[in-house]
């Protein structure tokens, strides 16, 4: 097994299909990769040689992918987040994102789109913030004044 830019790649795959298991690269950037390092189709990672293994590395390096690509994303969510765009708002309430319908099949979306807003506390105004109880406990003593 090697270990290119610290992901594990099996040895008997060919390097066209190895490269796939980076976070990033689909199909058409792999056979990008190995055309411009003229890699044939059938190459196996354990034919490759040092120098391009090293080749193979250094051009994967240039490329943002893995945990750059993943932080990248997050930060992009997040910024939708905080200028509370429709895509923003989307993804914090947990909801597919592209204007799929929601009446059925949306159990997907509501796994993968929620953002981690709130934290554990055993206080319930620190659970649901101000901005839910107030209100409401001013609607409540409202009723009560008018009723005496």
């Amino acid at each position: 097994m090697v270990y290119i830019l610290g992901v594990p790649i099996k040895d008997e795959r060919p390097v066209k299909y190895a490269l796939l298991g980076f976070y990033g690269i689909g199909r058409a950037v792999a056979e990008k990769i190995c055309a411009r390092l003229s890699f044939h189709d059938t190459l196996k990672v354990k034919e490759l040689t040092d120098g391009q293994l090293t080749s193979l590395s250094q051009l994967l390096s240039n490329m943002t992918i893995e945990g750059d690509l993943k932080r990248q994303r997050d930060a992009n969510i997040s910024r939708f987040y905080t200028i509370r765009s429709y895509r923003g708002l989307r993804h914090a309430a947990g909801l597919p994102v592209h204007g799929q319908n929601t009446r059925t099949n949306a159990k997907t979306a509501k796994k993968l789109n929620r953002l981690q807003r709130r934290t554990y506390s055993t206080n319930p105004i620190g659970t649901l913030g101000w901005n839910r109880v107030l209100p409401t406990a001013v609607s409540i003593l409202q009723k009560i004044k008018n009723i005496h």
